[in-house]
């Protein structure tokens, strides 16, 4: 499975606001300077963010960004669809060219009898719902507690 570097810079920068409790809103100079990412890039990335309603922004001498609601409100799932996009997503990471709507992009003549749809289906169904029990408060602890919390069946 392959995600791309909006949603590995969006997710860096989800944490850091998640673990910046001090401050109101996070300026993307605040995030460059810290993690040395693009400006343009990282707002790109926050903008596709706000669409999903993820993070809030202000304008002005106190504006920037900000989590639109609680870190335990926010899924990795929802953080993946809005950066990697919803169909697209799907295809480049399960390879489910099997689906009706992509009949019609691809040549394939063995719809009929392929007995890997169901297989890609699962998988799907099986990641969705994990990366929709992660929260983005339980990516923000530390990687031993995020790893138990898991290893424990506790992402839920």
């Amino acid at each position: 499975m392959k995600f791309t570097t909006k949603t590995e810079y969006g997710l860096v920068c989800l944490i850091y606001m998640a673990r910046d409790t001090s401050a109101d809103m996070i300026t993307i100079r605040e995030i460059v300077k810290k993690e040395r990412f693009s400006p343009a890039y990282i707002e790109k990335i926050l903008q596709k963010l706000r669409s999903a309603n993820i993070v809030v922004s202000h304008q002005g001498k106190q504006g920037g960004y900000a989590l639109a609601r609680h870190p335990s409100e926010i899924t990795l799932k929802e953080i993946i669809e809005a950066l990697e996009g919803g169909a697209t997503f799907d295809i480049q990471t399960f390879g489910i060219f099997c689906e009706p709507s992509m009949r019609e992009k691809i040549v394939c003549t063995h719809f009929s009898m392929c007995g890997l749809r169901p297989v890609w289906q699962k998988t799907k169904e099986l990641l969705d719902n994990f990366y929709g029990s992660i929260t983005l408060e339980m990516i923000v602890k530390e990687e031993h507690q995020v790893k138990n919390l898991v290893s424990a069946g506790q992402a839920h």
